[in-house]
This record gives structure tokens, sequence and C-alpha cells, in this order.
């Protein structure tokens, strides 16, 4: 097995740069002294004079000084050796999540509201994936990805957190084009089994998604609908900047908007699309009843890579900056009688 080293954090490495200035400063420093004994008269005299004093002791604590600030630099870099190296296979779907973020989604007749219940329902979701590569598009009146399928959740959950009702400008439903963003989004030459979620209360319904949906079911890909709304719908909150809600949606007539489930075109899509329809409410979203019928799809093998697993080694260039510190802290400016036997820093 072949051993690895990397650098957890390799752009610290950087401060190695500092040395070279450090060696600089020193050298100055040095020429500084020697003529400012220099001023006091002759070297050789004023040597004699001070015997406890050489030049060799400061060079001397230079060097592991240097040494104690390349070891510090090191260890915050954090260096790492791979130990483990083994073939790790995936077995798993493909799956694509499309959810809705117009304004509909705001409305609260599914706490704390139909958007909010949704992200907690795909978080549950994306905690429960093993294997399976996850991608999300949203859409309000038209479609955008946001994030590619992948097989990396905490990035998932990262994307997830940052959807919020103004990430797409265009108002709408458009079910069909987020459908077929989804398509495209798996690769046509795999084999895998694919599926669409399509979370939406359905309201202003502006493609043909049956079509889409029949289109993605051609080419095998299931699609299934999660209804966000109750059957007696809900009005839609309107809230400034500040995050504080200020009345609810009113028509031209002055009247609040009701917003309310599309629950036959949702039914409708999902049969096109050879899945399912499954309609949330406060106690439970769908998501994962929808997961349970995807996964008695058949899983095939997603990918296979080497995987390494490193192992911190920061420690020791930690314990040997501490070791050289303290050393260079028991070398005195000035010799002891101990040291006056020996001749380790003369020149």
């Amino acid at each position: 097995m072949e051993t690895i080293l990397r650098f957890e954090h390799p752009e610290y490495l950087y401060g190695l740069l500092v040395l070279p200035l450090m060696l600089l400063v020193f050298v100055l420093m040095m020429r500084w002294r020697k003529n400012a004994l220099k001023a006091f008269g002759d070297v050789k005299v004023i040597s004699k004079l001070m015997p406890d004093i050489t030049h060799g002791r400061f060079v001397f604590k230079f060097v592991i000084l240097s040494l104690v600030g390349t070891m510090l630099v090191i260890a915050a870099a954090n260096p790492q050796i791979g130990s483990k190296i083994e073939q790790v296979k995936r077995q798993g779907i493909d799956l694509v999540i499309a959810l809705d973020v117009s304004n509909s989604m705001m409305a609260e007749d599914i706490k704390p509201s139909r958007l909010e219940a949704s992200k907690l329902a795909i978080s549950r979701l994306i905690s429960e994936l093993k294997g399976d590569r996850i991608g999300i598009i949203v859409f309000a009146g038209k479609a955008y990805t946001q994030l590619p399928i992948t097989t990396d959740y905490a990035a998932a959950r990262m994307f997830l957190n940052t959807i919020d009702n103004n990430i797409v400008p265009t108002q709408g439903t458009a079910i069909g084009d987020a459908i077929s963003m989804a398509e495209t989004a798996f690769n046509p030459d795999d084999e895998h089994n694919k599926a669409i979620i399509v979370i939406t209360d359905g309201e202003n319904h502006e493609d043909d998604a049956i079509q889409e949906a029949k289109a993605a079911a051609e080419k095998g890909i299931h699609v299934y609908t999660i209804g966000m709304g109750l059957a007696e719908g809900g009005p839609i909150p309107l809230y400034n900047s500040r995050g504080v809600q200020q009345g609810f949606k009113k028509d031209n007539q002055g009247n609040t908007v009701i917003t309310k489930l599309n629950e036959e075109m949702l039914r409708k899509i999902a049969d096109a699309g050879d899945g399912a329809y499954v309609r949330a409410n406060n106690t439970r979203a769908g998501v994962n009843m929808i997961f349970d019928e995807i996964n008695k799809l058949e899983k095939s093998e997603i990918e296979s890579k080497m995987f390494s697993d490193y192992e911190d080694r920061f420690q020791i260039f930690a314990g040997l900056a501490l070791a050289l510190l303290i050393f260079e802290l028991l070398i005195l400016e000035r010799k002891t009688k101990l040291q006056r036997k020996f001749k380790l820093f003369e020149e």
C-alpha cells in the first residue's frame, strides 16, 4: 500500500515566506550591534571586557527560534498521512428534487410555511441518503438548477439552506419547465434508475407539465409529485425587508388572495410520469413516503473510486516547536558558571 503525504491547509505554508524576512532583520540587527560596539572602542578589547557574551550565542538562539517558527507553520498546515486505501462502490439511484419557490409557497396552511416545511422534509431526506446522488432545481415562473447531481450531501444541505421565495425573479408555477430541466440533469449514458420529485402547490400552472412528465417516463425517468397545501388553502403573507408581516396579498379588487392546492393536476402529472402522488399536511410532508416508493426501484452501482483515510501529524511538529522553545529559553545571553567550562559558542 502506497503512503500518501498531504497538507490539510497548504495555504498556511505561505507563512514560511516570513523566514527570509526574519533572517534579513537579524543580519541588520547584528550589523547594528557590531557598529554600536565599535563606537565604544576596539571590538577585541570590549570582547575581553564582556567574556560571557558571544556572537555565536545570538546566532544559535536565532537558529532555534527560526526552527520554532518553521515547526509552528508546518503544524498549522496539518501534515497528514494516508494510511488506508480501498475501493468503494456505491449503490443507489439518481434523484432530482424540483422545489416550487413561488409566492404561493409562502402560505402558512402548512406550518411554518409550505416552503419551509418542504425544505425541512428535504433536509431529513438527505440525512437518509446512502450512496444515492441528489440534485436540486428551484422554479417559479422559470426553472433554475440550484445543485447539480452529486453525492456531496453536505453541499446539498448548504444549497438547500440558501433557498427562499426571492431566488427566482419570475413568478408563476412552471412545473413543465422544471421537469424538462431535471431531465437534462441526468447523464443519458448512465443506466441507473432515475427519479424526479416535484414539490409544489400546483397553483397558477402555466405549461404542459403532463406532456413533459410523459416524455420523462418514456426515457425511464419516474416523476413523483408532492402537493404542499391543505384543501381549504390559505392566504399569502407579505413581509417587509425586516421580516415583519404586513398583512396578506390582495387581488385588484382588494380581496385577500387564498391559494389552494391543485391536487387534480399533480395526480395527472404523477400518473403520466409513472410515479406517485402524495399530499402533505401539518404532520408529514410526504417526502419520505415518496422516497420509500423510489427505494423499491432497483439500485445500481453509481461510482467506484479510491478512498484514502488520512491521519493528522500536526502533533509531532507542535511538540518539536515546544521543545525547541523551552531549549531556547534555557540558553541565557550570559554564560553561567557551568557554561564557562565549555566553549560551545566561542568564535
